[in-house]
């Protein structure tokens, strides 16, 4: 496939998004899905976009491991799995223009909750385990779909009151073992273009 010269511009710009975002920028992650999609078709890149997720997850995890609060990630994670295979499933044989239609939905949604979280005066520190299955599955669901888990990942942390090093060192390792965990997934479980990955037969 020959690539534009706008497609690799938005792409670059994509790259730089996602090294800020891991960096410590929250909320930008959005961006370099909505680049990554304008240049290769939504489902297309929601694969292509994985390795350099993991790529950044890594210099994030070197950078920030003293940080990182183990049992945060102990407690989201199961439910994050449990996600990735539902969004498999929903993913799989969604047409390519109801697949874009949910990107924009998911990202509408996901801004719309940081935005009320932002504004939320009464910040009490949710405990039950409600909390942590229903934004971790959503979490999950939504980075297998689209790689829009952010959202949810940042309201969780932030709902956990954890520091600005905690947060990123804990959601650095979060993320880098949800990303290894779903390149599995856009490499084999695919007949034909499932989030990019090309149909093999002649």
């Amino acid at each position: 496939m020959e690539i534009s010269l706008t497609s690799w511009i938005l792409a670059t710009l994509a790259a730089f998004v996602i090294g800020m975002s891991k960096a410590g920028i929250k909320g930008i992650a959005v961006i370099n899905v909505t680049f990554m999609a304008l240049a290769f078709g939504a489902k297309e890149s929601t694969g292509m976009v994985v390795p350099l997720l993991i790529l950044a997850d890594i210099f994030a995890v070197i950078y920030y491991n003293r940080h990182t609060q183990w049992s945060y990630v102990f407690k989201v994670l199961p439910w994050m799995v449990f996600g990735l295979v539902i969004g498999v499933f929903i993913g799989k044989d969604l047409p390519e223009s109801l697949f874009r239609i949910g990107m924009a939905i998911i990202i509408i949604i996901t801004v719309f909750m940081m935005y009320w979280w932002d504004r939320k005066k009464v910040k009490t520190v949710p405990t039950h385990w409600i909390f942590s299955g229903t934004i971790g599955t959503l979490a999950g669901i939504t980075t297998m779909v689209g790689n829009l888990a952010g959202a949810f990942s940042n309201i969780y942390f932030l709902a956990m009151r954890l520091p600005k090093n905690h947060f990123i060192g804990t959601a650095a390792w979060l993320f880098l073992i949800v990303n290894v965990l779903k390149l599995p997934f856009h490499f084999f479980i695919s007949e034909d273009h499932y989030l990019g990955i090309p149909d093999l037969e002649c």
